[in-house]
Formats: C-alpha cells, sequence, structure tokens
C-alpha cells in the first residue's frame, strides 16, 4: 500500500552523538527515502541540525546560549544543511524542496492552507519537501518548540498516513535503558496515558531519551488525526523501508482512528487540531459533553457551565468537561472555534440560543462553538 510518509531526523541521528554532522548517515538516510520513493511513496523529510551546522562551520565559538545566538547559528547553517541534503538526494536522482515554518504559518487559516498547498505542489511533483523550523526568524513567543511537534503539525498538514520519529534510541521503554538494565522496551503503545507519560518524564536528559516526552505530544497530535506513530532508533540498518513495510520496529501508536486520507478529520479540522489553541477555555456541563461527545451536536450556550480565560472571536479553544466537585476543569473533550468573545460568553452562558440577541443586543447565531468547527478530543 503507498503511504505519505512524515519522517522525523533528529540531530542526536545526524551526528552519531559527535558535534559535526555526519556525511555517511545523511546519504544513507537519503538512499533509504530513494527506496521509499522508488516504491511510490510520497515522503517529506523534517530535518534537525541547522544550529549544529552552523556551530560547525563557524568553529565551535564559545556562545551565550541567548535566542539571538541561537538564531544566528541557525541562519548560518541552515543553508549549509540544505545544501547537503540537496547534494546528498541528487546522488539518487531526486529533486528537494525547502520549507520554513513558524508556529504562525499553522495557527492561521490562512497560511496554513499556503503552507498545505505549497507541500502538495511538491508532492505532486514528486519532489521531496524537507522542512526545519524557522529558527532564524522565530523568538521564543512564536517557535513551534522543537522539531518532534513541528514534525507532527507538518503529518496533520500533510495528512499524511505514518509519522516516523528517529532517534538514537530504539523506542520507549519501560524504564531508562542506561540507568536499569531489566528496562524493556515497548512495542506498540494503543493509548497514551499517564502511565506511559511517567516513562518519558521520569528519563534523563541526554542523547535522544531526554527528548522522549515531546516525541510523546508529537504521537499525541499525530495519532488524534488517525496518523500512526513509530519512534525508532535512526542507526538501524534500513529502518525506513523496513517500518513503511510493516515490520516491527521501535515502538509503534497505533492511530484510534481507521481512515482513508482525506476523509478524517476533514481539512478544516486538521487546522483545528495543528493550529494554537487559546489559553482560554469554556466549562460544559453533563447535557452538553453528552450531546458534542455522542450526539454530534453544536455546543450551545444553554450547556456552557462557565468561562475561563479571555478569547476572542474566531480564537480556537479548548472544552472541557466541567467538575462540579471541585469548580474547576475536567477532562478536555473537544476543541473548536469560538463564536463569541469570552466577554459576551460570559453574559449569555446558560442561557437558551433565543436569548442571545435580547442578552447582546447582537447574535452570530444559536452555537457557541458549532459543530462544523469543532473536534473531539479522543483518547490518546
Amino acid at each position: 500500500m503507498k503511504q505519505r510518509i512524515v519522517v522525523k531526523v533528529g540531530t542526536s541521528v545526524l551526528t552519531e552523538g559527535t558535534r559535526r554532522l555526519n556525511s555517511a548517515r545523511m546519504v544513507d538516510l537519503a538512499r533509504q527515502c530513494a527506496a521509499l520513493h522508488e516504491a511510490g511513496h510520497e515522503l517529506i523529510l523534517c530535518t534537525s541540525g541547522a544550529m549544529a551546522a552552523g556551530r560547525e562551520h563557524l568553529g565551535y565559538p564559545d556562545l551565550p546560549a541567548t535566542v539571538a545566538t541561537k538564531q544566528m547559528l541557525a541562519a548560518v547553517g541552515q543553508s549549509r544543511l540544505m545544501m547537503m541534503w540537496e547534494r546528498f538526494f541528487e546522488i539518487y536522482g531526486l529533486t528537494v524542496g525547502q520549507i520554513l515554518l513558524t508556529h504562525g504559518d499553522v495557527a492561521s487559516r490562512g497560511r496554513f492552507l499556503n503552507a498545505q498547498d505549497t507541500l502538495q505542489a511538491l508532492l505532486a511533483h514528486r519532489i521531496i519537501p524537507i522542512i526545519n523550523e524557522n529558527d532564524a526568524v522565530a523568538t521564543e513567543e512564536i517557535k513551534i518548540g522543537d522539531n518532534d511537534n513541528l514534525s507532527a503539525l507538518v503529518a496533520v498538514l500533510a495528512d499524511a498516513d505514518l509519522l516516523i520519529l528517529l532517534t538514537d534510541q530504539p523506542g520507549l521503554f519501560t524504564a531508562d535503558p542506561r540507568e536499569d538494565p531489566e528496562a524493556e522496551l515497548i512495542a506498540e503503545v494503543s493509548v497514551i496515558d499517564d502511565a506511559i507519560r511517567a516513562l518519558a518524564t521520569g528519563s534523563r536528559s541526554g542523547l535522544g531519551i531526554g527528548g522522549m516526552v515531546t516525541k510523546l505530544e508529537a504521537a499525541v497530535i499525530a495519532r488524534r488525526a488517525g496518523i500512526k506513530v513509530v519512534i525508532a532508533r535512526g542507526l538501524e540498518a534500513n529502518v525506513l523501508p523496513r517500518i513503511a513495510a510493516g515490520e516491527e520496529l521501535g515502538t509503534r501508536f497505533v492511530a484510534p482512528l481507521t481512515r482513508a486520507r482525506g476523509t478524517s478529520p476533514e481539512n478544516r479540522k486538521r487546522w483545528i487540531l495543528a493550529g494554537a489553541v487559546n489559553t482560554g477555555h469554556i466549562l460544559v456541563d453533563e447535557g452538553a459533553a453528552d450531546a458534542l461527545q455522542h450526539q454530534g451536536r453544536s455546543l450551545l450556550p444553554a450547556g456552557v457551565a462557565a468561562v475561563k480565560g479571555t478569547f476572542d472571536r474566531g480564537d480556537t479553544v479548548s472544552i472541557h468537561r466541567h467538575d462540579v466537585a471541585n469548580a474547576s476543569a475536567g477532562e478536555e473533550i473537544a476543541r473548536g472555534i469560538a463564536r463569541y468573545p469570552s466577554e459576551d460568553l460570559e453574559r449569555i452562558k446558560g442561557s437558551h440560543s433565543e436569548r442571545i440577541a435580547e442578552i447582546l443586543g447582537y447574535t452570530y447565531g444559536s452555537a457557541v462553538v458549532h459543530r462544523n468547527d469543532l473536534i473531539l478530543m479522543r483518547d490518546a
């Protein structure tokens, strides 16, 4: 079966634990991508390594760990990293195209669609998109944060079938294998619960292991869009073709949805999953929670129990079950685009929709969040 595959390669794989990008390793990864491409799969490569390339070119200077320094290293290294990938893919007769992204490119509906169109055009012409976060211009406020989460957002953006996260570890273990000789590799994860998260959180920082937290975050994002995820050791021989062929390597995260590409979730809802979520959120009563989760209904003001934080009309907000006992937010059950700002929603909460115009003096319709602008947050 032909698949659309997003491959994320971490710096630890590209350097093999050294300070330098390993050309031989990069050539081998290009070879594996070429094999998948020849087999009819569509490939998107999310690559780390820009700052490492910059440090190497500048002779490993002793620099302060500031945002400006990181941006400088990325500015120096990004073109060199891309030049290396371009040269290595040309060995196998493949053309590559570079896309640099920031969170704004997925948070904005218009920019999301533009990035999506660019990806689709590259793939349609059998060009390998190579993607990295635009570290040279991103600041801490707008950064996606790491290339694991970036790759998951790209997978959602591209409507991918499979996300492969290559690291320097074989996968997720029951304990840190560097400290516990009895640690076992977890072959498959069907639900990312607190116990699974604790395994990643408890791992110490270092080459690869410390990045398991962000890899789980990426898996949550991708799986909610029905995308399968595999975390595997990037130094494993022919790791990409073997995973694509269904071989049981690394840790597999089974997608909670079974789908055909382009059918679930629909494009607009994939943007809701990928985009930025406002810190404000809506608490709903049990009746509204049931209507959202099991009846395919819109969220009406009558079902809103409380409004937390501030948000504007058009913002993507989290919708939580109201924990009455603790007067707080319970589980997140959905995300959607708010039709009313928080200030006005505070005034109409608990009211019947027919009273919206009477209370506010205007109306944007009967729904607080329409079902067409809402996606359920299924168990990760």
